[in-house]
């Protein structure tokens, strides 16, 4: 039968330059997909005797495990994602960052589903991966990076495009993963359209392997089950999708746009958390301001119906030159709402310097707005900075707090190495508004706004992830056919506080959602209403598979227990599903969430029962039999 994978991953020791190639069991396929789910079984199975605390994580033997979803390379509706897997440096455990735009695509036309690489390189490397090459040509070429080594990520796609191909796919480290800061990032695309692998800091782990970038090239198309089905399931898909509000508007004003809605749900983050409102500032940095001044042109991924993405450029003032991909919410939160900057042009340049760099706009906004409350609170000092003097809403003294973290200089040093971190570090109490889930930073959805997100963030496998269980969206009133569907007035009015049901929430949320990354397809798919039984479809058509809704979100729980089952061998239990002290214990003041608290101690315990996990969020046996079975 033709394959939409490829079936084999491309396995490269960085140390001594060899390589070999490791195939892909059809069966592995059925129980995990690709993308995260088959790596977290290569992790768990093949490199067990490394899953301990006690080993550093940049050690050498520790693998970045690159594996597209299997859909990655179709034209199913974004099948683009790849997932770039590891233990994380900033948290010690599991970590899958995900890729958009081409790269992925690119690897399978490449003719493979993804790489393993152990080891590191005894001076800076790019890997050149050319797959139409002719008998007797190498799997791979290890070419020299010295002299892109300390360039940004814009500078060196330039460059090694112009070196190698330039119809290839490249994806790379800017200074800030040389620098092993732990939150940086990989990132693809160069200008104006960048995409970034970026949380958790896989682009320190590339770092630490002296591997700059890897760069690829091919012409070998995804064959399918059903072609003409596929097809017309692909094509009525894309009409579906783009039919619902919520992906149109995705379209129109990009992620962005919903910085004004957040406000209004009690969803966004204000002053490192304590806020409760701040409408005008989120209308003045919002999408719809976007459109009507910078906006340049839509960018869309591989095969997305949708170009949420958003090309910018900054033709007059103090950031005039600024040009590429645009802010998204997430970084007009952080830097916008929670450091209080309200100038759109600033916020663009700050979004320019983080994908130069590759530093994750999330932890970036995030440990900077707790390094100013500590300026706030004299636990910093303007000699711990630099001469930066950290005060709320200074556009001038973010930007220097960025360069600062990306060059490990005077502070920056600290914050480069996460908010949990630099909070033991800096005592005084400021463990008590560190905003961290296991050492990775909250994104800028409120658990106080949507408690099932509480739940979520407590249990999710990479730390505090969103994306994880996107369960807030229920909590806004969208609705799936046959899945989640009916009461969506009253889940915007009080279904979204109601801690009772949020564990049932955020598991049915998780189980849809962890089969996205192993799919590799976006998860903004899903904002268009599309429904499990869609996506089995998807599957069904490109792969001759009979899956039913069901068997998508049995999947997804299976998956989502095998990665905790690695986070257990690295030590994770219940004390560890905790929120910040500041989200359990300080309600937001303002705004129609204020005065909401999400309950923990009833819904761990729920969550626990429901997922099989025992009373210390280990997974039993019966919650695993699924995975032996396969």
């Amino acid at each position: 039968m033709p394959h939409v994978y490829a079936g084999k991953i491309l396995q490269i020791d960085l140390t001594t330059r060899q390589t070999s190639v490791r195939a892909i069991r059809d069966a592995e396929v059925r129980a995990f997909l690709l993308g995260s789910g088959l790596a977290a079984k290569i992790y768990f199975e093949e490199f067990g005797d490394l899953l301990d605390p006690a080993i550093d994580v940049f050690d050498p033997r520790n693998p970045l495990i690159i594996l597209n979803g299997l859909l990655a390379g179709t034209f199913a509706p974004t099948g683009c994602r790849s997932s770039w897997c590891g233990r994380s440096p900033l948290t010690g455990i599991w970590n899958e960052a995900n890729l958009g735009g081409h790269w992925g695509a690119e690897l399978r036309f490449a003719g493979w589903d993804g790489l393993i690489l152990t080891g590191r390189c005894d001076r800076p490397t790019y890997l050149w991966i050319k797959g139409e090459g002719g008998a007797g040509a190498p799997l791979v070429e290890f070419r020299d990076a010295a002299h892109v080594w300390g360039q940004d990520q814009f500078d060196t796609h330039a460059a090694l495009l112009a070196e190698t191909d330039p119809r290839a796919r490249c994806a790379s480290i800017g200074q800030a993963g040389e620098n092993l800061v732990k939150l940086a990032g990989v990132a693809t695309g160069g200008q104006p359209h960048t995409r970034m692998a970026a949380r958790g800091g896989m682009g320190a782990l590339m770092g630490s392997k002296k591997l700059k970038a890897i760069v690829v090239r091919g012409a070998a198309k995804p064959q399918y089950a059903d072609p003409q089905g596929f097809h017309a399931t692909v094509k009525e898909a894309n009409r579906y999708i783009m039919s619902h509000g919520p992906a149109e508007a995705l379209h129109l004003v990009g992620t962005a746009g919903g910085h004004p809605t957040t406000d209004r749900f009690g969803d966004n983050a204000i002053l490192n958390w304590r806020g409760g409102n701040w409408l005008e500032g989120t209308i003045k940095t919002s999408g719809k301001a976007i459109a009507e001044t910078i906006f340049v042109k839509h960018t869309y991924c591989h095969a997305c119906p949708i170009g949420c993405g958003k090309a910018v450029e900054v033709k007059e003032g103090k950031y005039a030159g600024v040009y590429g991909e645009g802010p998204e919410y997430e970084t007009l939160c952080g830097f916008g709402s929670n450091l209080q900057c309200d100038d759109l042009n600033a916020i663009a340049y700050m979004n320019e310097l983080c994908n130069r760099y590759t530093l994750d706009t999330i932890s970036t906004s995030g440990v900077l707005a707790f390094a100013f409350e500590c300026y706030e609170k004299g636990l910093l000092r303007v000699e711990d900075t630099g001469g930066i003097e950290l005060k709320w809403g200074d556009a001038d003294a973010i930007i220097a707090m960025i360069h600062r973290i990306a060059r490990r200089e005077y502070v920056g040093d600290l914050l480069a190495e996460g908010v949990r971190f630099a909070a033991n570090r800096i005592g005084g109490g400021s463990e008590k508004f560190a905003i961290h889930v296991k050492g990775l930073e909250l994104p800028y959805h409120d658990p106080r706004g949507f408690v099932s997100m509480a739940a979520n963030y407590a249990t999710a496998n990479r730390g505090a992830c969103h994306l994880e269980a996107i369960s807030y969206w229920r909590g806004v009133g969208i609705e799936w056919p046959g899945w989640q569907a009916g009461e969506a007035q009253e889940w915007v009015e009080r279904k979204r506080f109601d801690s009772a049901i949020g564990a049932e929430t955020a598991v049915a949320f998780q189980d849809f959602m962890s089969v996205y990354n192993p799919g590799g397809l976006c998860k903004f798919i899903t904002k268009g209403s599309f429904t499990p039984a869609q996506t089995a479809e998807l599957f069904n058509k490109a792969l001759g598979w009979n899956w039913t809704d069901q068997d998508v979100l049995e999947t997804g729980a299976r998956l989502f227990n095998y990665k905790r089952l690695i986070n257990v061998k690295l030590g994770v239990r219940r004390r560890d599903d905790v929120l910040p002290y500041r989200l359990t214990h300080e309600p937001r003041p303002t705004g129609t969430a204020a005065g909401v608290l999400p309950d923990m101690d009833v819904m761990l315990p729920r969550y626990y029962a429901l997922r099989g996990w025992d009373a210390d969020g280990v997974p039993t046996e019966a919650a695993l039999l699924p995975v032996e079975a396969a």
